[in-house]
Formats: structure tokens, C-alpha cells, sequence
């Protein structure tokens, strides 16, 4: 079992060099922990594979659920930079669901490592481990920008919370051995269709109400 994440905050690197032995720290930590699990996996193992001080790995990462927290942070960032545009006339919460579908081909093709940043970031606290916040906020804003949504509703961010909620589920119980691929991809596009028709710019039928609202027909 991971160690509980330390109440000590994480170091914030301040210049580029710092940058660099952390991203360095990052890399060597996924590449470690696709093929360890996060018990195996040793925090002067990965100082050693990323060339720093084990004290400069502690600075910046205070315990292993830090650490692959911040892999985790990492994997988002890059899956933020990989977004591209849907092909035209597809709906958002199909472009949604297309983004979410390959995000978890993705992070299935690495079952070792998955694991290790779910278990991690689930455990992880706000108050001591700031990449979580990272992790929150940079995926709101890829979901929100995939449906089309600049200036989100306090409702829009709640179903966004929600669809993140539910993949990170999905996504666990096929970790776990309890969903194939294609349950979890059943499970994402009904997730996206049912949790995204309420959104503020969700088409409206003649009545006024969006798709699925209470005041109209459910959705079949």
C-alpha cells in the first residue's frame, strides 16, 4: 500500500534548471512505473534513473503519492496539448466522448502505470499535494473546451465534474479486471450523452428545454 501523501508541501521549481530536474524526475518515475506497481516502486530508484539528489527528489516530491500524482498532472497536460478540433458536424458530447475513448486506449495500453496515478491522485489530498488542483482545473477546461463552453454555467462546471468523476470510475474497473474495453467505451458515450445534455449550450427543443431537463421528455 502507497504511503500516505506527507502534510509537507512539494518544492515549486523557480528556474529552468529546476524545471528540468523536475521534468526529469517525472519522466524517469512513469518510465519506472510502467513496470513497476506503486509499492515496488523506489523513490532513490527513480533519483537515480533521473540523475538528482535523493533530497532534491524529496524537495519536490514529498512522498510516492506526490510523485505519480505529478505523472499523472503530466499525462493531462499532454493530453490537453493533443486535443484537436472535431471533425465538422460532430456533436460535443460526441467529441467529448471520441477525446475520453482514446484517452482510455491510452492509458489502458500501460496498465502498470495507470493504476500507480489513479491510486495516487485519488489518495492524494488538496491541501498537501498541489497537483491535484493542476489535474481539476486543466481537465475542466479541455472538457469544457470540447464542448464549446467559454464562460461555463455553475451547472456546466458540476456536469464536467461529474463526467470526470464517472471516467475515472469506468477507468478503474477495467484497471480492476471488471470492464473490457468495450464497456468502458459503452459507459463513456452514454456518460457523455446523459451527463452533457443538461449544459448551457445544449440545443433547445421547441418547448425551450434542453434535451433530458426535468421539465421535458427524458431522453430515450
Amino acid at each position: 500500500m502507497a504511503r500516505i501523501a506527507s502534510a509537507r508541501l512539494s518544492a515549486e521549481p523557480s528556474s529552468p534548471e529546476q524545471h528540468d530536474r523536475r521534468q526529469r524526475i517525472l519522466r524517469a518515475a512513469a518510465r519506472i512505473g510502467a513496470e513497476k506497481s506503486l509499492e515496488r516502486v523506489q523513490m532513490h530508484e527513480v533519483a537515480k534513473a533521473a540523475g538528482v539528489a535523493i533530497g532534491t527528489l524529496y524537495r519536490y516530491f514529498p512522498s510516492k503519492v506526490h510523485l505519480f500524482t505529478g505523472v499523472m498532472a503530466a499525462q493531462v497536460d499532454r493530453l490537453r496539448d493533443q486535443v484537436t478540433e472535431p471533425a465538422p458536424g460532430t456533436a460535443p458530447e460526441e467529441a467529448v466522448a471520441d477525446m475520453l475513448v482514446q484517452a482510455s486506449r491510452y492509458l489502458m495500453a500501460q496498465p502498470v502505470l495507470s493504476t500507480s496515478m489513479l491510486h495516487a491522485s485519488n489518495t492524494a489530498h488538496v491541501a498537501t499535494v498541489a497537483d491535484t488542483v493542476h489535474i481539476d482545473n486543466t481537465f475542466r477546461e479541455i472538457l469544457l473546451r470540447a464542448v464549446g463552453i467559454e464562460v461555463p454555467t455553475a451547472q456546466d462546471v458540476t456536469l464536467v465534474r461529474l463526467l470526470m468523476q464517472c471516467w475515472y470510475g469506468v477507468l478503474q474497473s477495467s484497471l480492476n479486471g471488471r470492464a473490457s474495453m468495450a464497456d468502458v467505451e459503452t459507459d463513456i458515450r452514454l456518460a457523455c450523452k446523459l451527463l452533457l445534455a443538461p449544459r448551457s449550450n445544449a440545443p433547445r427543443n421547441a418547448s425551450g428545454d434542453t434535451p433530458g431537463s426535468a421539465s421535458g421528455d427524458a431522453p430515450e
